[in-house]
């Protein structure tokens, strides 16, 4: 058992170790509130946590390890389905992965699985003891939650917000008030089409939750806003390769298995999630270059057969999304009797633009075989409370009638 905190509270007393809703808390206040909280917790105690992100949120998450106790957050409202077992020993956490492409599964994360994934980050961001980590994105998924154990771990301060609220976000940019965040690309690119153009004193924006367009890099990159593309799982605790192509964390090794599929080992990947020689299976298609850098094509079970051809949905979702006109896409193959499956496409427009036109678009930057045999216009795409896109979902939406006009 760790007790991040206690010693934070102990080097600095007076800093502030979390703000949220307007209030906050420095690591003494923070410290004395988890003390009492902890008193009515018992060693190993299976704690559910439903509040919304904010200061409870932090208090009630330390108060579990302070007692020895396990939390399992939760979206707000939600119910724990019973467990079949009892954690873990040593077991800090029990969090759900997203089920982006399939029913969410529990994962027990071990004390030395978030030290370690808190010291790969540090290591690939950097530690001032200044920093303010920008957090809009839900704590019960371990994006938004692996922000809290970073600074309790690195004595610094979180700034969590409730939800994604693009002119906050952009505001709190434009002021100055953090040096690092934490975002989904769907969120980096409202902010774009909000007119973010100056970020003083963010030194990072770590990028994940899904592959991010080459336009959308290419402007923040143009912009000189400071973005690194993140990929991690909930099983790794959050981060295990930085940059594009992706570099490995420190103490993460990577290789490719067959049919193409990633594996992971490291001191931060869950120990229920390993095989027996220590690699997680992350499900993920990809390659590693000459020097050792990953570069993913996507979920294995996602990818499109199209007439023999494979397609990633993410390459053509990226270059749906450089369209002026197009706000959000998303990409399924529906079954098809010539072509086996069908690469068929999803979009939100923010501005008026026919299929045929998106089709054109897509045929001047891709191979033949990836262009969207269908295009459809919906109001909005299905994404869970951390901007990711649940693809399964796609095949049910009901195109609208008309397209914006």
């Amino acid at each position: 058992m760790q007790d991040w905190l206690a010693e934070a509270a102990r080097k600095r007393p007076q800093h502030t170790a979390i703000a949220a809703g307007g209030a906050e808390l420095s690591y003494e206040e923070l410290d004395e509130r988890v003390a009492l909280r902890a008193r009515d917790l018992a060693p190993g105690e299976l704690v559910a946590i439903d509040e919304p992100p904010g200061l409870e949120f932090a208090e009630r998450l330390h108060a579990c390890w302070r007692a020895g106790a396990v939390a399992m957050p939760l979206a707000p409202g939600a119910a724990a389905a019973p467990a079949r077992q009892a954690p873990a020993p040593g077991t800090a956490l029990v969090i759900q992965t997203s089920g982006t492409s399939g029913e969410p599964k529990r994962v027990e994360l071990s004390f030395e699985n978030l030290e370690a994934s808190a010291a790969a980050s540090a290591d690939a961001l950097g530690v001032d003891p200044d920093d303010r980590w920008l957090c809009p994105l839900p704590l019960h998924h371990v994006g938004g939650l692996s922000v809290l154990v970073r600074c309790a771990i690195n004595a610094t301060t979180a700034l969590v917000h409730p939800r994604f609220d693009t002119e906050r976000v952009k505001k709190e940019f434009e002021a100055g008030g953090a040096t690092l965040a934490s975002l989904v690309p769907t969120m980096l690119a409202r902010l774009r089409h909000a007119g973010l153009r100056r970020t003083p004193g963010l030194r990072a924006i770590a990028l994940g939750g899904g592959p991010a367009p080459p336009g959308l890099l290419d402007w923040a990159a143009r912009t000189g806003i400071p973005v690194v593309p993140v990929y991690g799982l909930t099983e790794s605790a959050s981060q295990i390769v930085a940059g594009v192509p992706g570099r490995p964390l420190r103490g993460v090794e990577l290789r490719i298995g067959r049919d193409g599929e990633l594996l992971v080992r490291g001191a931060m990947v869950a120990r229920q999630s390993r095989d027996a020689d220590g690699w997680l299976h992350t499900g993920d298609a990809g390659h590693l270059d000459a020097d050792g850098r990953l570069h993913l094509s996507g979920r294995l079970k996602e990818l499109i057969v199209t007439g023999g051809e494979n397609v990633a949905p993410a390459e053509v979702e990226a270059v749906l999304g450089e369209h002026p006109a197009v706000a959000d896409a998303g990409v399924v193959g529906l079954a098809d009797p010539e072509w086996s499956e069908a690469v068929t496409a999803f979009v939100v427009l923010r501005a008026p633009a026919g299929p045929e036109e998106l089709r054109h678009f897509c045929r001047e930057r891709l191979d033949r075989h990836k262009v969207p045999k269908q295009i459809h216009v919906v109001h909005e795409l299905p994404r869970n409370a951390a901007g990711k896109l649940l693809r399964d979902r796609l095949a049910q939406m009901a195109p609208l009638e008309s397209p914006p006009s």
